[in-house]
Formats: C-alpha cells, sequence, structure tokens
C-alpha cells in the first residue's frame, strides 16, 4: 500500500524509464534527501538546484524549449509566487508561436495546510494557478490518482502543474498502483524496503524498484467518489477524503451527497459536475484556497449562468478564511481552512434547503 509520495516517486522513475524524462530537479530533489517529503528518492536524473525558485522555473523553461522532457520542483507552493512572470511566459509559448514551440515541462509543488507550517509553509495555489493561461493542473487526492496523474502530466508537450497536498503524502492507499507489492502488511513492508532511502548513510544505497506499468488518469477528467441524491459536493486534494467522511457519515440522518473529485482544476470535468448537478439541484464547492477570489467563485458563476433554473438551493462555497496566513497552533491551523465538521454542516444545510 503506497502512500502517495511513494506514488509520485514512482510515476517519476516510470517517467525517466519509459517516458524519455532526463531531468527531475530542484531544493533538495536530488541525493542525499531526495525531496522534504522524499517524492524523488533514488532517481537517476534528480539533482539538486540552488536555492532560487525563479532559477528553477527559467531552467526548466530553457531545458523544455531544447526538447528536454523535465520536472521541476518548487519545494513549497509558497515560495512559488515570485515565479508568477517566468510560469505565464511558459504557459502562452505554444499560442504566441501559432503552434511553432511547445514546453514539455512538469512544475510540481506541494500545496496547502496539515503539517503545522504556519505563514511559510501552509499556502495553497489553486486559484493563482487557474489565473494564468496556457498551463494543465492536476492535484490528487490519493496514491493511485498521484500516480496516473503524474504520468498523464509527464507525456503532455505543453507545460502541466502538479499540486502535491501536503496532508496526504503520508497517507496510504486503499488501491494497488500496477507493479506494487500486494495491498498487505507485508507487501507495505516490503515496498518500503525496495524504495526508501535508509535513515543515516545512503551513500552506497540504490533503490530496487518493482515492475511498473502504465497507468493514466486522463486530465481533465473528474470522478465520482460517493454516488448520491440530495446534493452534489465537488472538491479535490485534502479537502476530498474529508467530504467523503461527512457524505458517509450523513447517510445515517438519511442525506445522500455525491461527492466529486475534479482530479483536474483545468481543463475541469464540467459535464461530470453539470449532469450530477442536475440530478441533486444542490452543489457545494470545497477548497482550502482563500475565499475571495476562489477558484470555487468561478465554478459557482458557471453554475449560476448555465444551471439557474436547475437549482432548488444557493450554491455554497467552503474554502480557507481570508487571513494573510494559516496559524501556527493546532486550533489556528484548523479554523483557518475547513474541516470535517463546517462540511458535514454544510452538507446538511444545503441538503435540506428549498427553494
Amino acid at each position: 500500500m503506497a502512500n502517495m509520495a511513494q506514488a509520485i516517486r514512482m510515476a517519476l522513475h516510470y517517467g525517466e524509464t519509459h517516458l524519455g524524462v532526463k531531468d527531475i530537479f530542484g531544493e533538495d530533489v536530488g541525493p542525499p534527501l531526495g525531496g522534504v517529503f522524499t517524492a524523488t528518492q533514488g532517481l537517476k536524473t534528480a539533482w539538486n538546484s540552488p536555492l532560487d525558485e525563479r532559477g528553477i522555473i527559467g531552467a526548466a523553461m530553457g531545458l523544455a524549449f531544447a526538447g528536454d522532457r523535465c520536472v521541476a520542483e518548487i519545494q513549497f507552493a509558497d515560495y512559488i509566487y515570485n515565479t508568477i512572470d517566468l510560469l505565464k511566459l511558459a504557459g502562452n509559448q505554444c499560442w504566441a508561436s501559432n503552434g511553432d514551440w511547445n514546453l514539455p515541462m512538469t512544475v510540481m509543488t506541494p500545496v496547502g495546510s496539515g503539517i503545522r507550517g504556519s505563514i511559510y509553509h501552509s499556502h495553497s495555489f489553486d486559484a493563482t494557478a487557474t489565473h494564468i493561461p496556457g498551463w494543465k493542473i492536476v492535484m490528487p487526492s490519493n496514491p493511485l490518482d498521484a500516480y496516473g496523474l503524474m504520468l498523464a502530466c509527464l507525456k503532455e508537450e505543453n507545460p502541466t502543474m502538479y499540486l502535491k497536498p501536503k496532508a496526504l503524502l503520508r497517507v496510504r492507499g486503499t488501491e494497488q498502483i500496477p507493479g506494487e507489492p500486494a495491498l498487505t502488511p507485508e507487501g507495505e513492508k516490503q515496498l518500503k524496503e525496495m524504495i526508501d532511502a535508509p535513515l543515516g548513510d545512503r551513500s552506497q544505497w540504490k533503490p530496487r524498484w518493482p515492475e511498473l506499468t502504465d497507468y493514466t488518469v486522463e486530465i481533465g477528467k473528474g470522478k465520482i467518489c460517493v454516488e448520491g441524491e440530495h446534493v452534489t459536493v465537488v472538491s479535490y486534494g485534502r479537502t476530498l477524503p474529508i467530504a467523503v467522511q461527512a457524505a458517509q457519515n450523513l447517510q445515517s440522518e438519511g442525506v445522500s451527497a455525491e461527492v466529486i473529485d475534479m482530479r483536474t482544476l483545468w481543463p475541469y470535468d464540467w459535464d461530470l459536475i453539470k449532469s450530477s448537478i442536475e440530478k441533486t439541484r444542490r452543489v457545494i464547492y470545497i477548497n482550502e484556497d482563500t475565499e475571495v477570489t476562489n477558484f470555487g467563485e468561478h465554478l459557482i458563476r458557471r453554475t449560476i449562468e448555465e444551471l439557474f433554473y436547475h437549482l432548488e438551493a444557493r450554491p455554497k462555497l467552503i474554502a480557507g478564511t481570508f487571513t494573510p496566513g494559516v496559524g501556527l497552533a493546532d486550533p489556528l491551523e484548523m479554523a483557518s481552512v475547513p474541516q470535517l465538521n463546517h462540511i458535514t454542516d454544510a452538507i446538511r444545510e444545503v441538503a435540506a434547503e428549498r427553494a
């Protein structure tokens, strides 16, 4: 049972072995650390960059212009904001060159709360990322999708943004990644021994990769995680498993919530969302980015424009508070971003509302 960090690592290994990935780089991405969340341990093309986010994005663009399929990591999304102009340039190259120039590059960065990272290691990047045209943007909520979405990014000819929810990187999956050992405690131990670097001296360590195979989650395709009749709940990343838990808990009260995992923020699966709303006539959008100019607000606008006469309740957004940062203390962090009680109360409220 791989966790999300292991799943990403295996996908990157598959990429450098089968998909032509030649450079995986960023701060502490190479030996000996292999990434602050261990997502790049043991990769043969991984190397350490200087502590320079603009240099990392600029290098990725240069490599991609030369036809080098590469993956660049910004260690935390909090530090990607000083590269916005470069991200915008990367996003517009295909359009500006009338299709003559492609940039086969993936930028991955950990996002969101969940590790008590306070104001410098807890920010989200959803709304800002979706405001930069030319990028395809994904965010997984489980290890199998993390593997499949990474392979999808590595097959793209133009820039992709891979947002890793920090709170889920150590969460183990319930579905087997093609090629990993069996979904048993013994298999979990075996995988750890094969691909997790030991503590202490790693100078002689080399991973023993399982026989991984292709499993690609198509960019732009969401999935229904829980089927329901009374209200549609749309989420992704850290808040998705919380929404699933809330929906399951409310079943005993007779509340039937349909939970959709977007998986791709752009281009997103509007057909899936729309068909669900047409069935339930109610919708809640959930994420942990700050609530003002939130990506969910765009989805609410589209919902109202296209589905106004289908709705029997006001669309609702559950998002992070509009504060300059996320608090360090547990109660402050939990008050800053959606928690189980916030989502449960919102589903209960919207399901009961009548037009």
